[in-house]
């Protein structure tokens, strides 16, 4: 093999009109020899044919794939991709966080591959409409709002390490019997959206984790009252403590994107292999954009400042006669990532009907924000910084403005009379 492979190339130069190369000095076998006496020779009438027919030479020559350029194409692939896995080992490695704190967030993972699997496949599984009751917001609960929401408890309360998870969709924080080790407070809202299931638009998950309370132990799970005061009600931390948040995107593609305080990273799901795959390292905020996401069906209903805002951002005059864009998709998570990616602002501000506006704060309003402050942008109530925000009740709602920095800042100027 190894003196017809020597031969083999000097042969394929011949035919292109490239001079042979020279052979090197060694023992060759007899059978080797005749097998290289016959190439030799095959050679030299291939090399005749060619000069006497150049352009099939050429031709022959163009449609030959080279070897540079067939490893060009492998080196595509010759890199293993950074899945969600190898990303949590390597921030454990970092010291970032625990392997107690990777096992929650994957199981978060897992979640959320589940979830996509349940929208994707909603419309041939009886999961669309409504589940004939209301969540503890009075608000009409999906069919796949209670089955997410199960799915986020289910595979929380599994991995051992989560001593008290609280739903959007429960009344109150339920402390995890299961857990032996880590006791993470984790909160989440299974499905944000869901109104738009049916219709086939984008939906998500939330969520958003804090480090267990020194207050909370094991020991006072004898005690009812006390583990209520002591742990459950300590889910009510300030968004400034959050240890991770993110969010699960569910469209035409499923990403997942959070942040462990060390910038925002996102993972697009692979379903061929059933991974998180790293789509978009270190993701930032543009500092500004031309898009507003608001429900301006509530436009009567809002603030002066807030109305004086937008109608700011409509005015031609003031932009170069190309006035802001509006986008509004009806789900936070979708109208956010797509904020993350092309800069602008969202926001739900307070109305007549709702002084405090829609939001949730533990479990929309404070992870989104925490994502938005670790890739250079803000979140703001209009008034004061949402993760300065001490929760006063689970289901606490505030006013919510995020996105670039420089956009934010604007929209303050109006409602704090900057």
């Amino acid at each position: 093999m190894a003196s017809h492979a020597a031969v083999d190339l000097p042969q394929k130069a011949a035919c292109l009109g490239a001079s042979p190369l020279p052979r090197p000095a060694r023992f060759v076998p007899r059978r080797a020899a005749r097998k290289a006496a016959c190439s030799a020779s095959g050679a030299s009438r291939t090399q005749k044919a060619a000069v006497s027919s150049g352009v099939a030479a050429k031709a022959a020559a163009t449609e030959a794939p080279s070897a540079n350029s067939a490893a060009s194409d492998q080196g595509d692939y010759s890199a293993c991709a950074t899945t969600f896995t190898t990303w949590l080992i390597k921030q454990e490695q970092l010291g970032i966080i625990d392997s107690e704190f990777a096992v929650v967030l994957s199981s978060i993972a897992l979640a959320c591959k589940q979830i996509a699997s349940l929208v994707g496949r909603a419309g041939i599984s009886n999961l669309t409409g409504l589940a004939g009751e209301e969540n503890v917001q009075g608000e009409a609960q999906k069919k796949l709002d209670v089955v997410s929401n199960t799915v986020f408890s289910n595979c929380l309360r599994s991995t051992g390490r989560t001593g008290i998870i609280a739903s959007e969709e429960e009344e109150f924080p339920v402390f995890v019997e299961e857990t032996y080790s880590g006791n993470y407070v984790v909160v989440f809202d299974p499905l944000d959206g869901s109104s738009n299931i049916d219709a086939g638009i984008s939906v998500g998950s939330i969520f958003g984790a804090y480090l267990p309370s020194e207050e909370c132990s094991m020991e006072d799970a004898e005690d009812g009252e006390t583990l209520l005061n002591n742990c459950v009600l300590n889910v009510c931390q300030p968004g400034n403590m959050l240890k991770a948040a993110g969010y699960c995107l569910y469209s035409t593609s499923t990403v997942l994107v959070l942040s462990v305080g060390n910038g925002v990273f996102g993972f697009t799901l692979d379903p061929l292999i059933g991974e998180f795959v790293m789509s978009h390292p270190y993701m930032q905020v543009p500092e500004s954009g031309k898009i507003y996401s608001f429900n301006e069906g509530n436009y009567d209903m809002w603030d002066d400042d807030v109305k004086a805002y937008i109608n700011s951002l409509k005015d031609p005059d003031k932009w170069g006669g190309k006035p802001y864009s509006s986008r509004y998709i009806g789900a936070l998570v979708g109208d956010f990532h797509r904020t993350m990616l092309y800069g602008g602002i969202y926001g739900y501000p307070g109305a007549t009907n709702a002084p405090n506006g829609k939001l949730r704060l533990l479990y929309e309003c404070a992870p989104m924000s925490f994502l938005a402050e670790q890739a250079g942008g803000m979140g703001s109530t209009g008034k004061e910084r949402v993760l300065d925000i001490d929760p006063t009740a689970v289901h606490q709602r505030v006013p919510l403005f995020i996105g670039s920095k420089k956009e934010v800042e604007y929209l303050e100027s109006f409602t704090m009379g900057k």
